[in-house]
This record gives C-alpha cells, structure tokens and sequence, in this order.
C-alpha cells in the first residue's frame, strides 16, 4: 500500500509579477476539465496583474475548490497556475523511495487521481461545507494499492493508448468548428453589413446565485448553470442542482437563450437547450423573432471572442459589465442569410453529434480502466 506523498510533493512557487515570468501559459481553474487526467487548456498571461504559482513540465496540477468537480491533471508544459491550484511534483528519486521509476509513476499517478476512489476520498476529507477545499495534508495521506508492475505498465498503456484516440477524436472536432468558423468569414466579414449592438435585437439581463448561507436552496433536481457547464455550444445539463425554492430566487432562463461568461472566464459561451437558472457572472441574450437567429449570435460572438476579451477591466480578474456586454456590436446580416448560415452550422453539429458520441465511448473504457483497477 502506497501513499500518495511517497511519490511527489507539493511545490508552491510564488510569481509576485506574472508578467516578469519567462512562462507565458496560465492554467485558471476554468481550464481544468472534468474527470480528464491531462491539462490540455490554458490561455496567456497577458490580462494576469495578481500573483500566480509557477509549474514545470509533467507537475500535475489539483484544483483546490469544488471537489465535486473532479479536477486534476498532468501538464505536458511549464507555466502559470493560480493560487487555488496544488501543483504536485514526482521525485527525481521515487523509484528509491517506492520501487517505481519517475517516469512510471508520471504514466499512472494522473489516472489514479481521476478515480473514483480518490474523489471519494477527497469529498470526505476536505475543508468546508458546501464549496469544499483539498488541502496538501489531505493530498499526501491519501493510500492506494497498485497492481504488480507488469501489469501496471499494461494498464498504463492502455490507458494512454485510449486517451491518445480520445483526443484525435477532439481533433477532428475542432477541424469541423474551424471549417463553421472560416464559412462565417466567408459569408459575412467585411460584407458591409450594419454594426448593431446587442441590446437591438435581443433581451438582456445577467443570473443570480441562490445563498450558500441558505442549504435548502441546493441539491435540488433544477438545473443551474455555471461556466463549467458552458464547455460545449449547448447546455443539456448542469453539474450543479438547485431546489425549487433556491430555483424561485433565481431569473429563469428560456431555451434557446445565448449564455456569455462577463466575469472570471471573459468569453466562454453556450446556447441553453433546458429551461435553467445560471449565476451573476453570466449575461444572457434571448433574441428579438427574425431579427437575430440565436445560433448566429453565438458565432459572431465567437468569431471576435479575442477582441472581447481585452475589453475587460478589474485588477485580480478582468470582466464586463451587463451594459458593456449589450452594448457588444456584431454585424448583423438580413435574418434570411443568418439563417444559410445556420443550415451549415446545424449540419456540421450533426458530425459534431457523431463525432462527440465517438469520444464518450473511448472516455467511457477510460473510466472503466481506472476504476476497475485503480
């Protein structure tokens, strides 16, 4: 039986001034995906003016708050990460102080730390009520048991093998969202069509937060949104449940209603599909009848999503307002050509479809791996 603090250490090196780093990537808690076993995302340090830890190449990050969330990673890069991640090292000498090399324990310590076992047990242990926190004690008692080497090098191996097909998968994906991307251009960039601010065509307002003062408004069966659920162009679900007295506090958000991160994670966007709720950090769009097609809207917000994003202001995090989001201008086309548009883009999420349901089936056997074994 190991621990996990016979294999690494918590490094915690402060960065004062981000900007005097020689590492440009930055790793927020936003970049951390759910249940994936490698840090993949990561934006630069350009808007950072708070101090930051520094990582290194095959560290593996933890983020702290929300265990319920599941979130820990290898990164396979140096760089940034806030304050609210642990950042855990392997030993240069682990083989000596457990009897498997470095580089074996960086192929198996990211998959056991998405187990299910693990999560349990960091759920159990971790500080707080309802946004509950991981602390490094906890982290290094953590125990597990590891097959015998032979067949813990299998494992890995197949583990990684499914992973690597995973993420060739999401490859393909992106190829098709860079294709809808490019016929957008196509279709309407420098085409002379009017400047129209948001608020023109469309109902604006932001969400609220039921009180985490107030238990019985959570852990409900209403859909409540935040920007981890917005990490794909359409909501279907939430991670996070509300009653329906948290539920009667909150603005309710009609389907088919743009949803746009203002606060924390400027520019993250998603088309609701189900009647929710969602935070004060999120504006909302609902869109005028045939004057803006709401799977329009999202594009052309995505295609300057860059830009929109220098536009925030604040010192720790960068954000927009509700009236600087409404007062956002797209070029807005006749409703008929939105809608050409549109026919492409629906036909491309139907490869997207297809293509998804290919990488949940590979992320099912990778789960199943894990916890089956580890």
């Amino acid at each position: 039986m190991y621990k996990l603090k016979d294999f690494a250490q918590d490094i915690s090196v402060a960065i004062k001034d981000a900007q005097s780093s020689p590492f440009d990537r930055f790793v927020g808690l936003e970049h951390y995906d759910s249940g994936e076993p490698v840090i993949t995302r990561y934006t630069d340090k350009s808007l950072l003016s708070s101090s930051v830890k520094e990582f290194r190449k095959n560290d593996i990050l933890i983020a702290r708050r929300n265990v319920y969330l599941k979130r820990a990673g290898i990164a396979f890069f140096d760089g940034l990460t806030s304050g609210d991640s642990i950042v855990l090292r392997i030993y240069d000498d682990c083989e000596y102080r457990t009897g498997i090399s470095k580089q074996d324990a960086i192929r198996i310590i990211p998959f056991i730390l998405n187990s299910n076992v693990f999560w349990a047990y960091a759920n159990k242990h971790a500080d707080g009520m309802n946004s509950k926190r991981i602390s490094k004690e906890m982290l290094y008692d953590y125990e597990f048991d590891l097959p015998p080497m032979a067949e813990q090098k299998v494992l890995a191996d197949k583990l990684w093998a499914a992973y690597r097909l995973k993420e060739s998968y999401k490859k393909l994906l992106t190829a098709t969202e860079e294709m809808v991307k490019s016929q957008f251009i196509e279709m309407f960039k420098d085409k002379g069509y009017p400047l129209t601010m948001i608020k023109s065509f469309a109902d604006v307002s932001t969400g609220g937060t039921p009180s985490k003062a107030h238990p019985e408004y959570w852990n409900g069966d209403k859909p409540w949104v935040s920007a981890e659920d917005m990490k794909s162009k359409y909501v279907y679900d939430t991670c996070e449940k509300v009653t329906d007295v948290g539920y009667a506090t909150c603005k309710i958000i009609p389907v088919d209603t743009l949803m746009f991160v203002c606060r924390g994670s400027i520019g993250v966007m998603a088309i609701n599909k189900i009647e929710c709720a969602t935070n004060q950090s999120i504006c909302r769009a609902t869109c005028h009848d045939n004057v803006c097609n709401v799977e329009f809207l999202y594009h052309a917000l995505m295609y300057q999503r860059d830009n929109i994003k220098k536009m925030g202001t604040g010192t720790s995090f960068k954000s927009l307002n509700q009236t600087a989001f409404s007062e956002l201008e797209i070029e807005l086309p006749p409703y008929d050509e939105q809608m050409k548009f549109v026919t492409i883009a629906k036909q491309a999420d139907k490869s997207g479809f297809e293509l998804r349901k290919s990488i949940e089936a590979i992320d099912k056997v990778i789960k199943s791996l894990i916890n089956e074994n580890l």
